[in-house]
């Protein structure tokens, strides 16, 4: 009898399990790519709205699993936990040819590893930051999954250390920016003046984010901009419920030629408008790095957050923007590509003076774009077709075997 996981008729059961919106997104491409191979194939899990669009069947709603920072996790653990062991006893039930969880590490790899012990196939999409954590992660993941899917080159020698089956497929950002950026064209787009100083303000796409660190990139910026005559500040909103947040921050200061501009989505058109990027560290730091912007980066998790990963001394990187960190691992030494400042750090007064000092020399300025065009190269170096394409073809392939190893 023919079953839906029968790999063999071309109609497999694939189960994704994906974690806020980056997640999403890379679900969405990934399914894209799955279905060349298998157009019948049915997926099925966590997804939002892209995945969705894709033909997924969402069994919970993905923002169960946006959650960021040890505090939010240890606040939600009851219900995490219980949505968890509801996900795998469905999904042991339907025994689906291969199981995805893609990032969301504190839920997926849990997931994973119950699943795998119990005889499915599974994967992990997006390695975990095995080269800021501590290195023995990459056990603990290789228990979890099958395979790995990482998205920098520097990730699968470390898992290799550990005899783990892991695959560099390639980040989705370093396909969708041009080698050479269009400033020209993304300032016609926001209706943005040529000749003007520009400054791309991205406080971070979480509400919790913005909550600790709004109020002081926004100090940052209007320093900079008392400081440098002509300066436009413009600000993307990651989605509607951020867009009233920073309307809100932003209603306290004056409306005069120094307001900030308010954007609806278009951080990519922000970026490449800009001539400095001030912003919360994540992958915002990558996007703007592809779009070959100079950046400074600020951050601050949680207090309870901070406290716990110094108490365990979880981190094993004294650099964490990860431009600076593709630095390194490309043999770019010397002074910071991306000046970074974290935590008590994280000051109006540090973020402007470094932003300032950026507008202030063009020379410096020249040398990090000439940098991230390098490591823009090298995320791409190798590599055919885009990441969603690699992707499926690491999954397919573990399908398709008769040992998932």
């Amino acid at each position: 009898m023919t079953t839906l996981n029968d790999v063999s008729t071309h109609t497999p059961l694939i189960a994704l399990i994906a974690g806020e919106d980056s997640g999403d997104q890379l679900g969405a491409d990934l399914i894209l790519a799955l279905r060349e191979r298998y157009p019948d194939a049915r997926f099925v899990g966590i997804g939002g709205a892209r995945m969705q669009a894709q033909g997924f069947e969402s069994w919970y709603d993905i923002r169960e699993l946006s959650l960021f920072g040890f505090s939010e996790v240890i606040r939600h653990l009851p219900r995490l936990l219980r949505l968890r062991r509801e996900l795998i006893a469905r999904l042991l039930k339907v025994q689906p040819a291969v199981v995805v969880g893609i990032d969301a590490p504190d839920f997926n790899l849990g997931l994973e590893q119950r699943l795998k012990h119990a005889g499915l196939k599974t994967v992990h999409y997006v390695s975990p930051s095995v080269w800021a954590w501590r290195e023995k992660r990459a056990e603990k993941i290789g228990r979890s999954a099958n395979r790995v899917l990482c998205l920098f080159p520097m990730e699968p020698p470390i898992y290799a250390r550990h005899g783990i089956d892991a695959r560099f497929v390639g980040h989705p950002l370093a396909d969708r920016f041009a080698m050479i950026s269009d400033r020209v064209g993304a300032r016609e787009f926001l209706q943005l003046p040529q000749q003007a100083p520009i400054l791309a303000l991205l406080p971070g796409s979480r509400a919790s984010e913005l909550s600790r660190m709004g109020p002081v990139f926004i100090d940052a910026a209007m320093r900079v901009a008392g400081a440098l005559p002509g300066l436009r500040i413009v600000i993307p909103a990651a989605n509607p419920h951020m867009h009233a947040k920073l309307k809100d921050l932003l209603a306290k200061l004056p409306r005069d030629e120094t307001a900030p501009l308010l954007l609806d989505g278009h951080a990519h058109e922000a970026m490449l408008a800009a001539d400095v990027v001030l912003l919360a560290s994540g992958t915002a730091t990558l996007e703007a790095m592809l779009a070959k912007r100079p950046m400074v980066v600020g951050y601050r998790v949680a207090p309870a957050s901070y406290r716990i990963a110094r108490a365990l001394k979880m981190l094993k990187t004294d650099v964490y923007a990860l431009p600076n960190i593709l630095a390194r691992a490309n043999g770019i030494d010397g002074e910071l590509l991306v000046p970074e400042f974290m935590q008590d750090e994280c000051t109006a007064s540090h973020l402007a003076a470094a932003t300032l000092a950026l507008f202030q020399d063009s020379e410096r300025r020249g040398y990090i774009v000439n940098a991230f065009e390098q490591l823009h190269r090298a995320l791409r170096s190798g590599l055919d077709g885009h990441a969603g394409e690699r992707a499926a073809a690491a999954i397919a392939e573990l399908m398709d075997a008769t040992d998932g190893g």
